[in-house]
């Protein structure tokens, strides 16, 4: 199984920001990120109109869409009570990554980097600390026993994954 890393805040801390930053950095130091991206929103990925969509929508359980640069396989799933992230990973193709990157399931145990912007939602102190915590990266200065990482400089964040992938 690949390694997860998680990257867990609260909506509006800025998690898709940093991840658009930080993949390309990733890339640049050899390390092939893939990327699961938690949503609490009913979402299309296909559109209306097109065959796929209506295809989808008359019944088929599974639709995979392809073209010779990428293909996407989307699965209904009305009777799932929860995603299954390990589930999810597990669909990933383990030979074209070396990291898979999570966006969110900040209650899933898998290593994970919360993320703190001043003047977010929360205060400092009611951080989600948990024993799977490996890094906090804030535009703040922090107290803690974690490495601290400066939210807004995504080369240190890319240097300090690339390390915890080394170890």
């Amino acid at each position: 199984m690949l390694p997860l890393l998680a990257f867990a805040a609260r909506s509006g801390t800025g998690k898709t920001t940093l991840l658009k930053k930080l993949i390309p950095l990733l890339n640049e130091r050899g390390i092939r990120p893939g990327l699961i991206k938690h949503t609490h929103h009913d979402m299309e990925v296909d559109k209306p109109g097109k065959d796929s969509y209506e295809l989808r929508k008359a019944g088929a359980a599974q639709t995979l869409v392809a073209s010779q640069k990428r293909w996407a396989l989307m699965t209904e799933t009305p009777d799932e009570n929860e995603l299954n992230l390990y589930y999810l990973a597990n669909r990933m193709d383990e030979t074209s990554l070396d990291v898979i990157l999570v966006e969110g399931f900040k209650h899933e145990s898998v290593p994970k980097i919360l993320l703190y912007r001043q003047g977010s939602a929360q205060d400092a102190d009611e951080l989600a600390i948990d024993s799977h915590v490996i890094a906090i990266a804030s535009d703040v200065k922090l107290s803690s026993t974690l490495p601290i990482l400066d939210i807004n400089q995504p080369e240190q964040i890319a240097d300090f994954v690339a390390a915890w992938l080394k170890k």
